[in-house]
């Protein structure tokens, strides 16, 4: 957990996918003046060069924070950032501008040196710039507006300054292009990322879905036990009223019916809520699987059950309950694997899953307060639990149940 790379393996999915296109931005707009800096360095003196890039900087550095808050803006955690945008586009507008003018008629004259240096710093400019402001835009129109308008703009005034029609021209197709290049790979990014945030959420409405058709099974399940009990109880207790309002003798024997009915009634709901009623090892392993499929887990379960005694059976069945619980609620698993193996006169059941992150936020052997109640029900039995990280992401429960004296065939039968 407190390695490198600890912190990358505690984000979830979604978490992962937003720092990858954070930096990624970042990373974009950091070479701008790595671009422009490169060719200044390259054909002007060293004071000349650090005054091109001061403005270059200071758009750079509008364009990360605009990125950031965009970003924000895209997965709901702030208001569109409307006041910087306008301000980078207004920045992107006026160092283009200002390359283009002092490229044609500034101090030093149109040289060659100095024209490659402005000349990448209104390239760079606009194609950085316009990219990343497309991040604060949802709709597409905006997106193509912003763009040509920019295009449209850089050919206007590279032809205002002086520059022929046709070269002016070309300039504009290539703002045009290339801004249009980087916007779209903006648009794509966000929708890739809320795509990501979509099927997240998803994901675990699949996982509530199971969670509650698992509960109205149990529902069913204490419906059947306690529907047919209860009416009947209510009615040997009316025809006991009835006897005994007569003074009939029979009505004792009611009575003690409904008294044997209401204690078969409260052992069967005990067994329900200990899920011994049909709810030996292989029908938990089955409805795991199913549930961990549903939210999105592949799952494989491997091993023979059959034969093992009830009370070792039961024991493993809420072992493999709540590991499912854990995979379900806890860390941000792709796969699980179940497996039930009977070396002699035992039983060792594993589940191991790739989203290593303790329940509860506990990294110790200890675990939860579920992981407490597993171990008191498997003491109870003469078994033992351990759960932990196994690494490289890893998280194992292995529970360990000896078997009864007899032998498992007799218990079965």
């Amino acid at each position: 957990m407190g390695g490198p790379g600890g912190w990358w393996r505690r984000k979830s999915t979604p978490a992962k996918v937003e720092t990858y296109t954070r930096w990624s931005f970042h990373f974009i707009a950091l070479s701008e003046p790595t671009v422009i800096g490169v060719t200044a360095f390259g054909h002007l003196e060293a004071r000349a060069a650090l005054l091109v890039m001061v403005p270059v900087t200071a758009h750079v550095a509008l364009a990360m924070v605009t990125a950031s808050r965009a970003l924000d803006w895209t997965v709901g955690r702030r208001a569109q950032p409307l006041r910087l945008l306008w301000a980078l586009g207004a920045a992107t507008a006026l160092v283009a501008t200002a390359a283009v003018v002092l490229g044609r008629h500034g101090p030093g004259g149109p040289g060659e040196d100095t024209g490659t240096v402005l000349g990448s710093v209104f390239g760079a400019t606009l194609c950085y710039g316009v990219g990343l402001t497309a991040l604060g835009l949802k709709d597409r129109r905006r997106v193509v507006l912003l763009v040509a308008g920019f295009g449209t703009g850089a050919g206007l005034v590279a032809w205002a300054a002086g520059m022929p029609a046709l070269a002016a021209l070309a300039t504009a197709a290539f703002v045009t292009a290339a801004s249009g290049f980087f916007a779209a790979t903006s648009a794509f990014s966000i929708w890739l990322l809320n795509t990501v945030y979509v099927l997240d959420e998803a994901r675990e409405t699949r996982a509530r879905l199971a969670v509650a058709e698992e509960r109205l099974r149990f529902g069913r399940d204490l419906h059947d036990v306690m529907g047919r009990n209860l009416a009947v109880i209510a009615l040997k207790s009316e025809l006991a009223v009835q006897l005994a309002r007569r003074e009939r003798p029979e009505a004792v024997e009611q009575m003690i019916e409904v008294q044997r009915i209401a204690q078969e009634s409260q052992r069967e709901v005990r067994e329900v809520v200990r899920g011994y009623r049909r709810a030996d090892l292989e029908a938990e392993l089955h409805g795991a699987r199913g549930v961990l499929r549903a939210a999105g887990i592949d799952c494989e379960v491997s091993g023979e059950t059959d034969g093992l005694p009830a009370e070792v059976q039961s024991a493993l069945g809420w072992v493999v309950r709540e590991a499912t619980t854990n995979v379900l609620r806890h860390g941000d698993a792709k796969k699980c694997t179940v497996t039930v193996l009977r070396p002699e006169g035992r039983v060792v059941l594993t589940v191991r899953n790739d989203g290593a992150t303790a329940p509860h936020g506990s990294s110790s052997r200890t675990g939860g307060t579920g992981l407490a109640g597993l171990r008191e029900r498997l003491s109870a039995v003469g078994g033992t639990l351990d759960a932990g990280e196994a690494g490289d992401g890893e998280f194992r429960l292995v529970a360990e149940v000896p078997l009864t004296a007899r032998p498992a065939l007799e218990v079965a039968s």
